[in-house]
């Protein structure tokens, strides 16, 4: 009978743990990070050398902290950067995206550039999304809108501006960056309930080798790609969910400006020269930069992460200053 008890007793320790392990998981790909792309890129290039996290003495760091509670007891966080010393003015706020090919990543790759960013005098806000594999689109777009909004909340307690945020991505960050600035103010991606008495709205987009749009004839590489058909669906199947997700798809007279830090490799900037036209001809500011015989990744690495940290902060002046 006593075991009996304890058998009875386990089964219903384990039905909980099985049960509490099922609400808590969800999948992700982190074979994308800043050591893997370092030792895929190194064979080609030799000489570089990854950039690895390091918070500078005048910089404050506040990490994981939630932005979004999810079903299922599914909590996304941020990591937030800031200088030490605040004054009475209110600094922009820098949203960063990373990439990953919307199906791997983690938001730990961006800290190298949001530390620096924030040394520069700004409030780098790192941001966790859900990756293809837990929810394919739009899932991470929907969660980034949340993101900004939550900026705006917080915005008393990071010293920011809520009138001065920029999304700032690469690769796969760059295109879900790229998509919040050219989505503004539409409501098919603003769709969490948290945060809404605030604007999802972005004042600048930096986009640092990321596509602007799937369908785009310089795409044709993500047609058959691994990354991009898991998160949309098969090419073939579902076009118009690929031409939703492209942020030329919205481009009009309302894009906020533009900053283009490019590898020479054609498809990670797909759709570009159409984007740069579209405000060109509306007159809003934007800036397009290329780094010849780059690798794609280049601001993970030296010798293309101070240009291209450069290129940021004086873009951000630039629109904001």
């Amino acid at each position: 009978m006593k075991n009996v008890k304890h058998s009875w007793i386990l089964g219903l320790l384990l039905l909980a743990l099985s049960s509490q392990a099922q609400s808590n998981y969800y999948p992700r790909d982190t074979t994308y990070t800043i050591q893997s792309a370092y030792e895929k890129a190194s064979r080609k290039y030799p000489d570089i050398e990854a950039v690895w996290p390091k918070l500078p003495r005048s910089v404050a760091s506040h990490e994981n902290i939630v932005y979004l509670q999810l079903e299922n007891d599914r909590q996304l966080h941020v990591d937030v950067y800031h200088p030490k010393r605040q004054g009475k003015k209110k600094r922009p706020a820098v949203l960063m995206i990373h990439g990953g090919g919307w199906m791997a990543g983690s938001k730990e790759n961006m800290r190298p550039m949001a530390q620096q960013l924030a040394r520069n005098g700004y409030v780098t806000v790192v941001a966790e999304y859900r990756l293809g594999g837990e929810a394919p689109y739009p899932a991470a777009v929907q969660d980034l809108k949340t993101a900004v909004r939550w900026i705006r909340a917080e915005a008393g307690n990071y010293g920011i501006d809520p009138e001065k945020i920029a999304a700032y991505g690469c690769s796969a960050g760059a295109h879900l960056a790229s998509l919040l600035g050219a989505t503004n103010g539409l409501p098919l991606y603003d769709v969490h309930e948290a945060y809404t008495d605030y604007s999802a709205a972005v004042q600048a987009v930096l986009n640092i080798d990321g596509i602007v749009s799937f369908v785009h004839p310089e795409a044709e590489p993500e047609w058959t790609g691994r990354s991009a058909n898991a998160w949309l669906g098969d090419y073939t199947e579902n076009y118009p969910r690929w031409e939703a997700a492209s942020p030329l798809t919205y481009a009009d007279k309302n894009l906020p400006p533009f900053l283009f830090v490019n590898s020479s490799y054609p498809r990670f900037h797909a759709g570009r020269e159409d984007l740069r036209a579209l405000l060109q001809e509306n007159g809003t500011y934007y800036e397009a930069h290329t780094f010849a015989g780059s690798p794609h990744g280049f601001w993970l690495f030296k010798p293309w992460f101070k240009p291209t940290l450069s290129y940021s902060v004086g873009f951000l002046r630039k629109v904001f200053e």
